[in-house]
């Protein structure tokens, strides 16, 4: 059954509407599904002022989300944007902004809100079991959210995700299970078991639920910069599923006439050069996505070989005239290190991407200093460890004698 103002599918490439149901894909011309809303109908309840009485919260947008009554995630979103001045200064950009979804989220990360809208939608749909393909974010915030709505997690993971993250989707009871293969492959399995088993999988036959939980973060952005969009956009693309989303929102608010002025939003999109199949696209100035099959780098949280939303992301930045790049590892870490020095955020790896990606972009002339700039930070720093600890990326700190002397020599202060 549909709720109120969430009114069915429909095809993103011919239109075909569908009914409520777990389902993903278009039956004419295999396209992907979202969600449709009578928007005549939110314009009735949905206005600036109803929005500021609420909880600062992923939720005071519900009225724009496929699900109104959350069954967990209850607080997920709300996340600061950072006037980022300190880097902007270092970097000759006034208006920079850095919207931080590593904190004020269940398990630190932006997963939460697209988990918090899928789960629900579960419920609704009655399964009892919910799961997903991950690397490791998306797993994280599934276990958490399905113990919250006592729900049981089956969660498929490449076999050599990063230890932080294993433990933290198995502290919360999920029955875990690695992959000896790709992201791809594990991705791949979990479409046969939606198929074949009476499973909720966030990311596949709930996948157009899931999705449109991305948005609240454009909605916020909006609103946190006074009911305007940003001139330019900078985003973490791993499926490509959350840059689409984040227009979308532009999109709506502007329908929905809670805008100051029509959004010009330039989406860029940053991947890591060893897994790249979306920027690729982007500067051979193509849609056309060519796979990576062996993604090598340390930004696993997005190291997606073979996109499900690549072609549409692409097609995205290029027409609104915005683009892509990519960097590499060693670039990752400069940008987090940067982010941490200047602002004082601590950022994953996927973080260092977009950062490291702006940072390459800004210095090339393609992004105007002196428009607005939102960086999209998705992550926080503690869940990707493993990198820094690496010879040579931070220093050693000395060891002295427990005496005023010895921290004198050190000539420091």
């Amino acid at each position: 059954m549909p709720t109120a103002l969430a009114v069915g599918l429909k095809c993103r490439e011919c239109g075909h509407e569908y009914a409520d149901a777990p389902k993903n894909v278009c039956e004419h011309d295999f396209a992907p599904l979202e969600v449709n809303y009578d928007y005549d109908a939110i314009r009735k309840s949905l206005t600036r002022e109803s929005i500021g009485k609420r909880a600062f919260n992923m939720w005071r947008y519900k009225e724009l989300l496929p699900e109104q009554e959350p069954v967990s995630g209850l607080t997920t979103g709300g996340t600061p944007l950072v006037h980022a001045k300190n880097l902007g200064r270092e970097l000759g950009v006034k208006n920079l902004y850095v919207k931080f979804d590593g904190v004020c989220q269940p398990t630190l990360s932006f997963k939460d809100r697209v988990v918090a809208v899928s789960i629900a939608r579960a419920r609704r749909f009655g399964f009892t079991t919910v799961g997903c393909a991950s690397t490791g974010n998306l797993a994280n915030s599934v276990a958490a959210q399905a113990a919250q709505a006592g729900l049981k997690a089956i969660i498929l993971i490449p076999k050599d995700l990063e230890p932080a993250k294993v433990a933290n989707t198995q502290i919360y009871g999920a029955t875990l299970v690695k992959i000896d293969g790709p992201y791809d492959d594990v991705n791949r399995l979990c479409s046969e078991i939606a198929n074949d088993a009476k499973i909720g999988i966030v990311n596949v036959n709930l996948r157009p639920y899931y999705a449109e939980g991305s948005k609240s973060m454009g909605f916020e952005i909006a609103e946190q910069l006074g009911w305007r969009a940003p001139d330019n956009i900078i985003c973490p693309m791993a499926g490509g599923s959350l840059i689409n989303k984040l227009s979308k929102s532009f999109k709506e608010f502007e329908k929905l006439s809670l805008l100051e002025a029509a959004p010009k939003t330039k989406f860029w999109g940053a991947q890591a050069a060893g897994c790249n199949p979306i920027t690729d696209a982007i500067k051979r100035r193509s849609d056309l996505i060519k796979p990576v099959k062996k993604p090598d780098t340390i930004a696993r949280s997005i190291a997606i070989g073979n996109p499900a939303d690549g072609y549409f992301a692409a097609r995205l930045c290029l027409d609104s005239g915005g683009g892509g790049d990519d960097v590499t590892d060693a670039e990752i870490i400069e940008a987090m290190k940067l982010l941490a020095r200047t602002e004082g955020l601590f950022t994953e790896t996927a973080g260092g991407v977009t950062l490291g990606v702006f940072v390459k972009l800004l210095k090339a002339g393609r992004i105007n200093k002196d428009e607005s700039t939102v960086v999209c930070i998705t992550g926080q720093g503690l869940k990707t460890l493993d990198p820094l600890y690496a010879p040579g990326v931070l220093p050693d700190a000395p060891v002295i004698k427990p005496t005023l002397a010895a921290f004198k020599d050190l000539k420091i202060a």
